[in-house]
């Protein structure tokens, strides 16, 4: 929202990528989200190295060990590479589903549950705080999603496969 606002409709998906100076700024923030996301996917891919793995053994009957997880975590690897690179709209995409499916378990579905569980007096302070919450929320998520979209129906016609 603060590269949108600082330059308006010429902000890439990569705000980085809008400023000019300092370089070595822009080479270290770089550097860091580089090192971001190779400790991130590790995480957030684990539970798909683990639901591999268990297939494979049990369903497959290969046997447990390094060649198993060395073999199937290269080939996901591969395959989200793969998709990465195949969809240069990626950006829009993300866009997209993080409209509907990042902001609801941002914004609103916490303040839901807590009005669920706690149950609050109707009409206190507390149940019009969650409650603006919940429709801020849900303006954030409508908003996301159709500016997500707007994005990949105004870039269609620049997307190409492989270049």
């Amino acid at each position: 929202m603060i590269g949108y606002w600082a330059f308006g409709q010429d902000v890439d998906d990569n705000v980085l990528m809008a400023l000019k100076k300092p370089a070595w700024l822009i080479a270290s923030a770089n550097l860091m989200v580089v090192v971001h996301v190779i400790g991130s996917y590790q995480v957030y891919a684990m539970p798909v190295f683990d639901l591999l793995e268990n297939m494979m053994i049990k369903r497959l009957n290969f046997p447990p060990g390094i060649a198993l997880r060395l073999i199937s975590r290269s080939t996901y690897v591969a395959f989200t590479l793969f998709i990465g690179v195949t969809f240069p709209f990626f950006g829009d995409l993300l866009g997209f589903f993080g409209g509907f499916g990042f902001a609801p378990t941002s914004y609103f579905l916490p303040s839901i549950m807590w009005l669920v569980i706690k149950k609050p007096k109707r009409f206190s302070l507390n149940w019009f705080i969650n409650w603006g919450c919940i429709f801020v929320g849900v303006f954030i998520m409508m908003a996301s999603t159709i500016g997500g979209l707007r994005n990949i129906i105004a870039d269609a016609s620049t997307y190409s496969f492989y270049t």
